[in-house]
């Protein structure tokens, strides 16, 4: 069929000869005796091949047994690995006694004047990796079959007379080469069968193929790196060409427009760059356009409107930017328009509405402004919609023209509307079918509106990261199938209602299951900044319950106990008072428990170390005390986990230690009292000395009345004293008798 014949060449291989001849080459000859089973093996495969001109060594002497020396010959450990003869002059055929050499890794018996059938014993060599019989005289069917050729990688047999249909091997997982060019194959190709191993290189050209050339191309899933080759475009009938999740690099090349027959054109997730080629007018019959996840800039290809069939277009995490220039009067068919996380900008077309069979539009991550047109009420199959990260106005004007959407399940609508507008609480009573509502991070004022109430199908609720307040109300635990609440970072205040403890989906009495929704790109907010995670379905969300950074205060409800399929409690920076509740232990599924920065006291329970899936858990910065309980996953928490609750003990701080520093500040306290009291009675004396003075050194009586209680306290009184005390002594010796 000459060069519009099935000729796929992805990853350019290195010449097939240096392929084959790097393989051999690793097996070289370790001895010159070869097993005596293979020696009679190439002694049995000598008698078919005429070898009178070949100037084989070894090969004209039978009774040489050092077969490993023979010319073309290579061993490992004595075993025959590999066998190269080629451009050798030779001829005949190939005996069915090379099935005995079966440690055969590869075999080149290329360009030479063989001839007749290739031996089906050539598909139960076990270890068999390279085989090339190409350049010669083979003829009759090439004997592939289910399980032949288990480790076969290169297969190369053109330029023969091999006939009927070509081969195909189903059991060859590692095959990457497969040249049958050059030969009178007929029939169909089998798409199936060639696609489904890593293959790189696929030349069919030369051949008697009839009826379709090949009309699918999938090479998805694998590592393929480097350009697209110009042979692709090369496949007018190619209907289907799948090559995501690769590496592939380079840019679109005009040519792509040769493809008129496309259906489905993905090259999603891949490394493309430049711009997207503005040839889409040829593809009439293409449905789906996937190019999302790579590095292409430039505008959208106003083409893609000349495709009345197309039903989806995906071109997301891409650098595209300009307006959306696309004439959707043109695509009634479409489905899924996917350009989230580009640079595009301007406004929302309002001719998009026409597009009522839409059910995917996602939007979020651009640059877009305005308002959501009225028209969008006609999108009465859409089921889900993302205008995360835009500039877009007037929340109230947009709720109340998307309540009109009968089957929206999914409204993503974070980071908009943030000049300063508040929560719309009246005119909204749609939503019916809601099961994803998340207006997080746009600096919304207001309470929590009541019209969520009527919402019972919803299943997550984000509303963090804006300035709600008020108390929560009791109804929202009550909405049967919420199971993903995010309340965070708002100035929310009161206690906790206690139908929070009896959600249906989360509590004992209720299902864990939720029926599978589409795969869709949802982002839940972690942060102001517009980071966070993303779920790509509902039912991968964790159920949860996250009230952090509020004003909340009173008791941690016991009750929440009873939640036995809820994955996160993040109750931190409120004001919680009281102790942590034991029944908190019944949450058997909890992964995550953060009640950080509150004003909890009393101990922590030792039940909780009976939640095996526990891999958070923050009690620090409140007034707990006693021991931090031991076991369980408590041994993988950290210090920081518990830091600034002075009286709270562990296996590092023990209690006995801690009321031991409480009794020595307690003693450096008195010692501190009493040095003080010294002090102050020092102080007093010099001061009432301080006054004696200056009241004597001014108050003349008082001054002589001082002295003269001195003098009569000091001086008069000692000398009567001392006198008397004289006289009365020498008037007891003048009558003192002597015997």
């Amino acid at each position: 069929m000459g060069g519009n014949c099935c000729f796929v060449h992805f990853l350019v291989a290195a010449v097939l000869v240096h392929f084959h001849g790097a393989v051999v080459g690793q097996y070289l000859n370790q001895t010159t005796h070869c097993d005596p089973a293979d020696l009679e093996a190439l002694l049995a495969f000598s008698k078919g091949l005429g070898t009178d001109d070949a100037g084989l060594v070894g090969w004209e002497s039978p009774n040489d047994t050092s077969c490993c020396s023979w010319t073309g010959v290579s061993c490992d450990l004595g075993r025959v690995v590999g066998l190269d003869l080629s451009n050798k002059s030779l001829s005949g055929g190939i005996s069915s006694s090379i099935a005995s050499l079966d440690s055969l890794v590869a075999i080149n018996l290329s360009r030479n004047s063989l001839r007749g059938q290739a031996p089906v014993e050539l598909g139960r060599l076990p270890g068999l990796r390279v085989l090339d019989l190409s350049v010669n005289l083979f003829s009759g069917g090439f004997p592939a079959s289910e399980d032949g050729f288990p480790a076969i990688e290169l297969v190369n047999i053109s330029f023969n007379r091999f006939d009927g249909p070509h081969p195909s091997f189903p059991a060859a997982a590692k095959l990457t080469v497969l040249d049958i060019s050059g030969n009178t194959f007929s029939g169909g190709i089998n798409s199936s069968t060639l696609c489904h191993a890593p293959v790189q290189v696929l030349r069919f050209s030369g051949n008697g193929f009839s009826g379709e050339a090949l009309v699918e191309l999938s090479l998805d899933r694998n590592d393929l790196t480097g350009d697209l080759s110009s042979n692709l475009y090369t496949l007018p009938k190619l209907r289907r060409l799948r090559l995501q999740e690769n590496q592939l690099t380079g840019s679109l090349d005009n040519a792509l427009g040769n493809l008129s027959q496309l259906v489905q054109l993905d090259l999603s997730n891949n490394r493309f760059t430049g711009s997207i080629p503005d040839v889409f007018g040829k593809m009439r019959w293409l449905e789906s356009v996937n190019l999302a996840t790579n590095e292409l800039d430039g505008e959208l290809p106003a083409s893609l409107s000349s495709c009345p069939l197309l039903r989806v277009i995906s071109l997301r995490n891409n650098s595209l930017s300009g307006e959306i220039a696309i004439d959707f009067n043109l695509l009634p068919k479409l489905n899924t328009f996917d350009i989230g996380t580009n640079n595009l900008s301007g406004v929302i077309p309002p001719g998009i509405a026409v597009c009522t069979e839409l059910r995917t539009l996602n939007l979020a991550r651009n640059k877009l402004v305005g308002e959501i047109p009225e028209s969008f009420k006609e999108l009465r199959s859409l089921s889900y919609l993302s205008l995360t990260g835009n500039s877009f106005t007037i929340l109230a004007s947009a709720l109340q023209v998307l309540q009109h959407l009968p089957n929206l399940t999914s409204l993503v609508l974070t980071r908009n509307f943030r000049g300063g507008e508040t929560m719309p609480v009246h005119g909204i009573s749609g939503f019916k079918s809601m099961q994803v509502l998340v207006l997080a991070n746009c600096l919304l004022t207001g309470v929590i509106p009541p019209w969520l109430q009527s919402l019972g199908s919803l299943n997550v609720l984000d509303i963090s990261w804006n300035k709600l307040n008020g108390n929560i109300p009791p109804w929202l635990g009550k909405l049967d199938n919420l199971f993903y609440i995010d309340l965070s970072n708002n100035s929310f205040s009161g206690e906790l209602p206690m139908s929070f403890t009896q959600m249906s989906l989360i509590s004992t009495n209720g299902s864990s299951e939720r029926s599978p929704t589409e795969d869709l790109p949802l982002l839940i907010m972690r942060n102001s900044t517009g980071q966070g995670l993303q779920y790509n379905q509902v039912s991968s969300f964790p159920p949860s319950l996250i009230l952090s950074n509020n004003l909340l205060v009173g008791p941690i409800l016991s009750g929440f106990g009873h939640l036995v399929n809820l994955h996160v409690l993040d109750l931190s920076w409120n004001n919680f008072s009281g102790p942590i509740p034991y029944e908190l232990s019944g949450m058997s599924s909890l992964e995550v428990l953060n009640l950080a920065h509150n004003d909890l006291n009393g101990s922590i329970p030792s039940s909780l170390t009976k939640l095996n899936f526990l891999s958070k858990f923050d009690v620090s910065y409140n007034n707990l005390s006693g021991d931090i309980p031991t076991g369980g996953q408590f041994s993988t928490f950290s210090d920081e986990d518990f830091a600034g609750n002075s009286a709270l003990c562990s296996l590092w701080k023990s209690c006995h230690q801690a009321v031991q520093s409480e009794d020595e500040d307690e003693h450096h306290d008195m010692d501190t009292a009493k040095q003080i009291t010294y002090i102050m009675l020092e102080v007093g004396f010099a001061f009432g000395l301080l006054m004696l003075w200056s009241a004597l050194y001014f108050v003349r009586p008082w001054r002589i009345a001082y002295f003269r209680l001195v003098d009569s306290l000091l001086l008069d009184r000692p000398c009567v004293w001392t006198v008397v005390k004289v006289t009365s002594l020498g008037f007891r010796k003048e009558n003192e008798v002597h015997p």
